[in-house]
């Protein structure tokens, strides 16, 4: 019984490494692999692929995590938000997190092979971004760059997916997603801002400093004038745009969320992205759906 205990004591420890209870990594990783695998599948992508890249986006955002918290394994007790992670409090062990991380990527690429040889190939990039990640913040201001980049590989490997090919929309959307995940990632890390100028972590919040709302703004305007090219190039219907529409209402009220820097604010300014995705992907969802009927 005792083992019992002790065996799912360490499973919650491990699930908590990859936090399984905090899904909205998932959710902001899945969103822009879903518009591109809806728009490199013309609305209809094969259910298998896009069953792979979602079982891949939990297990590769996990992956990241697991490698996040081994690299920050001896600042996160430093700072307020992260205290409590399993291995600043030795509940985990170092080596425990880098078996976990092999085991997760491991997996992952195992649901790779399922595909076809460009996307195994773009893989290989999706795991260095992945690992490269967590160790920027100590050697660069833009770590969120690299987070971007590594969110946004997904709509590449989607591409190459379905239609074997990487055209300009795949690019366009790229570029688009990592505008994206700098701005909700920078109204992050200004919940920490304190915390790492004390430590010597370096961010985009740190980077940008007093005209961070500004440059925030300026990547959510970038992000939808992008998807606004990519629906003229794509001849997007109306549910597109409306949902081009509501996400400027989101980016708007995030804005007003993050205007005082409360760090309870910043945060639920993060986590409203989560909203923002989705509604682009059902203008999206809708907009196919439609020309299919008609």
């Amino acid at each position: 019984m005792g083992k019992d205990v002790i065996q799912s004591n360490k499973l919650h420890v491990w699930g908590r490494l990859m936090r399984v209870e905090k899904p909205i990594g998932t959710y902001l990783v899945s969103w822009p692999m879903l518009w591109a695998l809806w728009i490199a599948g013309a609305g209809h992508p094969d259910a298998f692929i896009v069953a792979i890249f979602l079982a891949g986006a939990f297990l590769m955002r996990s992956a990241g995590c697991v490698i996040n918290d081994y690299a920050d394994r001896d600042i996160d007790g430093a700072v307020e938000r992260t205290s409590g992670r399993p291995l600043a409090t030795g509940e985990a062990t170092t080596t425990e997190a880098l078996v976990l991380f092999v085991l997760l990527i491991l997996a992952a690429f195992l649901l790779v092979l399922l595909l076809n040889a460009l996307t195994i190939q773009l893989s290989f990039a999706a795991v260095l971004l992945a690992a490269l990640y967590p160790f920027m913040k100590r050697i660069t201001h833009l770590p969120q760059l690299f987070l971007g980049m590594a969110f946004a590989w997904s709509i590449p490997m989607a591409f190459a997916a379905v239609t074997n090919q990487l055209p300009l929309a795949a690019w366009l959307l790229f570029i688009a997603t990592v505008c994206w995940v700098i701005a909700y990632d920078t109204m992050y890390a200004m919940v920490d801002r304190d915390d790492d100028l004390e430590i010597g972590v370096k961010s985009t919040a740190i980077l940008f400093g007093r005209y961070d709302r500004h440059i925030i703004v300026a990547l959510q305007v970038s992000m939808l004038l992008l998807l606004l090219a990519l629906g003229f190039m794509l001849n997007a219907g109306i549910f597109y745009y409306l949902g081009l529409l509501v996400a400027l209402g989101f980016s708007l009220y995030q804005q007003r969320l993050i205007y005082h820097r409360q760090k309870q604010a910043c945060f639920q300014a993060f986590l409203n992205n989560h909203y923002l995705g989705a509604v682009i992907f059902l203008g999206l969802f809708l907009d196919y759906a439609v020309r299919s009927v008609f």
